[in-house]
């Protein structure tokens, strides 16, 4: 009986080793297309990251005044009462999103819900040529001029550089402040050690001069921002180049990296002079901490401030060590039991927009600030 003979299929050829590299050829031809298509969406991803976001503040809120150096905007609860409390964002080089991150991760957002009702934010501007030349003076007359419109006495709490800046409204006009709230605060420059001190302090006035000169009278962001990723170059350099390629097809991972690269990728421009006048005074000559530093026609002293107190520091921070921030405890005069002191786990970043952080410790310094300072 004859029997028709079966023609071998595709699929078998690759039991036969002489179809073998054409099998090979086919794969890699597959394949091809697959990392083409991959790397096309990875230099997309790239650009998009890298300054191709925009910062937004992600919580609704209405603007309440635009000044020359910030929006006050208003996060307040319908029919909110009370001493309101002012959130000093950082203006340090990056936008006020650092308290206002994202929907379920935002200070902004723990505060009101957590109970704090007449609640407000700095919504820092990015400095002009024009605005060149303002010094720490102007930013402070601008943010007492937004205490003023808010009856006049207000609960304060500082994130980073925001809180030095607290602490010199809180000293210069005591009654004029409640609370006051410190979170990664550098309150004496030169306690405990970090990269950020050794290089303030290894560094010449005339290196900062410099890049000032370079920036036409203004200290460049993207000056600020290179300099930041220099303290972890392996990090900024390689390491979040090779993670984003291995997660490019995670869509959760690249939510959440959009969203911190909006805010981190999109530096501001400090004014020059304000810019050197911080370096000098505060970091390098220490001048606040010491009770040296003048500011609206006083000289500024600590001890002048004796309102409730409450200080919160990372454990590994390396840009504000818990030393500058816990310094204020002593250098203030609140009494020790109205000072509160807290250290979490994790970094700078993460004091302000951390999940973690703002899930254990926010909370209970929202209670703190509604309880205190009446």
């Amino acid at each position: 009986m004859n029997q028709t003979r079966k023609q071998p299929t595709p699929a078998a050829n690759i039991n036969v080793p002489f179809f073998w590299p054409m099998q090979l050829a086919a794969d890699l031809a597959e394949q091809g297309v697959e990392l083409a298509a991959r790397n096309v969406k990875f230099v997309t991803e790239e650009a998009l990251l890298h300054g191709g976001l925009k910062p937004k503040l992600a919580t609704d809120h209405q603007v309440r005044l635009r000044l020359r150096t910030l929006d006050l905007c208003d996060y307040s609860s319908p029919g909110a009462t009370g001493t309101p409390t002012l959130v000093i964002a950082p203006y340090a080089g990056h936008t006020s999103m650092i308290a206002d991150f994202q929907r379920g991760q935002s200070l902004m957002e723990t505060l009101r819900t957590q109970g704090v009702e007449s609640l407000f934010l700095t919504d820092w501007h990015s400095a002009t040529l024009d605005m060149k030349d303002l010094e720490v003076d102007q930013y402070l007359a601008e943010l007492l001029a937004c205490i003023d419109d808010l009856g006049g006495r207000v609960r304060l709490v500082g994130l980073c550089q925001g809180g030095w800046t607290a602490a010199m409204l809180a000293a210069r006009f005591p009654r004029k402040v409640a609370s006051l709230v410190l979170a990664g605060s550098p309150i004496d420059t030169h306690a405990g050690h970090g990269p950020l001190l050794k290089m303030v302090r290894q560094s010449p006035m005339s290196f900062y001069q410099e890049l000032v000169a370079t920036g036409g009278g203004l200290m460049l962001g993207k000056f600020m921002l290179a300099g930041w990723k220099n303290m972890h170059p392996d990090q900024h350099y390689v390491q979040e180049h090779i993670d984003l390629y291995e997660h490019i097809d995670d869509p959760a991972w690249l939510s959440k990296t959009e969203a911190f690269e909006r805010w981190y990728e999109n530096p501001l421009d400090l004014p020059g002079r304000w810019y050197l006048q911080v370096i000098d005074q505060l970091f390098k000559q220490n001048r606040l901490a010491k009770g040296e530093y003048v500011a609206l026609g006083a000289t500024l002293k600590l001890q002048a401030i004796d309102c409730p107190l409450y200080l919160l520091a990372g454990e590994t921070d390396d840009i504000t060590p818990r030393e500058q921030v816990f310094a204020a405890a002593h250098l203030c005069a609140t009494p020790a039991d109205r000072v509160s002191q807290r250290v979490v786990p994790g970094g700078h970043v993460g004091l302000f927009m951390g999940a973690r952080t703002l899930k254990d410790a926010w909370p209970e310094i929202a209670r703190w600030i509604s309880a205190s300072g009446d």
